[in-house]
């Protein structure tokens, strides 16, 4: 099966945002913090990575888990995905125009930002740096499947690979495959398995030790 690309055209003025005022007087703290010996860059990367990895995919985990009990919801969301994840009380700058794309045993889908890193905050939290990285936004659309082997994830050949273009108008999330043997899980449970990576389609979710195939 052919990779598939989903076009969006960029003809929209995407570039990369410029720093505003508040991120530059954070940066310069920050700078100022270290050199006093007040704070460790260590310390601010820790907590970079907190919110990177925990507090905003910890959000769209609850979304993914949501739609994988609740078929009606499932259905709302994959119709409108901006409302349904306010459903859930997120949203907000950088989530304002959510579109979700499923997983299926037939289509895998991932997304990427081309031109800068649009991302979708309110459910992902802060973009990771390989997101972020002209190799990855290039190489994503032009070698796909290769890429996502060397994340680990390996596709099947007659699976169709759509790759997933994010704008300055619109964020994409994946609704990943719910894996097998977690029939008896609960929703919170279900929640803890979802990871950021499989949320855009860099990797699986994997089912918990011992659960049955």
């Amino acid at each position: 099966m052919d990779d598939h690309v989903h076009d969006h055209g960029h003809d929209h003025g995407h570039h990369e945002r410029p720093a505003s005022q508040s991120e530059l007087r954070a940066r310069a703290l920050e700078a100022l913090l270290v050199e006093r010996g007040l704070v460790s860059t260590d310390a601010i990367d820790a907590v970079v990575s907190y919110y990177e990895n925990d507090v905003g995919p910890q959000n769209g985990a609850r979304v993914i888990a949501r739609a994988w009990v609740d078929p009606e919801y499932r259905a709302r969301l994959l119709r409108d995905g901006s409302a349904a994840i306010g459903e859930l009380g997120f949203a907000g700058v950088e989530g304002e125009h959510m579109v979700v794309v499923e997983n299926t045993p037939d289509v895998h889908n991932v997304i990427v930002c081309t031109l800068c890193s649009c991302y979708p905050w309110p459910v992902l939290g802060l973009p990771p740096t390989w997101y972020k990285s002209p190799a990855y936004r290039a190489r994503v659309v032009a070698e796909p499947r290769r890429v996502l082997a060397e994340f680990g994830l390996q596709l099947d050949v007659d699976v169709e690979l759509r790759v997933w273009d994010s704008t300055a108008e619109v964020r994409y999330l994946v609704l990943p495959e719910r894996p097998a043997g977690t029939e008896d899980l609960s929703e919170e449970q279900l929640a803890a398995l979802v990871t950021r990576d499989a949320m855009i389609g860099v990797a699986r979710v994997e089912a918990p030790a011992g659960a049955a195939a």
